[in-house]
């Protein structure tokens, strides 16, 4: 069973490592795509170490050998998990966008797809990602959260990311 894990630019992103070392006791695969923005929380050194390969950012990367990593990762998928998601990356799939590694390998896979959104509460609550979302929902996109709890601005809102073992359960349904 292959998971890609995409990690995108949100506070939440450090718990990706808890959701990949889950993933691996139930022996899956995880390969990561991490959003330039996501770089800027935590380390590709960080998710490599845990998935135990190679964490993917760059589409326009040189590879070793030809390779067209979006279609290659896409074929691989058996399930597509963002989390944390941003408003951004749920606007860009919702709209059909594909500017980077992640969202080109979402929309060239036929695996399922599951989001689990982490965003302010002001984010989350705006009509537009609301019809985003909505709008992926219709398409068959699954989603886990967010729930309610301290958010990176101190209020305690909607908006936090879904807990690791709820994410890990909606994976295990998916399979």
């Amino acid at each position: 069973m292959t998971i890609i894990l995409g990690v995108t630019g949100s506070v939440a992103s450090y718990k990706a490592a808890d959701i990949i070392s889950g993933l691996k006791k139930k022996n899956r695969e995880v390969f990561v795509i991490m959003t330039a923005e996501a770089n800027k929380f935590i380390t590709p050194l960080t998710l490599q170490t845990l998935s135990g390969n190679r964490v993917y950012s760059d589409m326009f990367e040189i590879p070793e050998e030809w390779d067209a990593k979006h279609i290659s990762l896409a074929k691989k998928a058996d399930i597509i998990v963002i989390a944390p998601a941003t408003a951004n990356v749920i606007g860009k799939l919702a709209a059909g966008i594909c500017d980077d590694l992640l969202t080109c390998v979402a929309v060239a896979s036929k695996a399922k797809v599951l989001i689990a959104p982490a965003m302010n509460d002001g984010m989350y609550n705006n009509v537009i990602v609301q019809e985003n979302i909505t709008k992926l929902k219709k398409l068959g996109y699954k989603f886990v959260g967010p729930k309610t709890g301290r958010l990176a601005c101190g209020d305690v809102a909607i908006g936090c990311l879904a807990d690791v073992g709820d994410i890990l359960k909606e994976i295990d349904k998916l399979i």
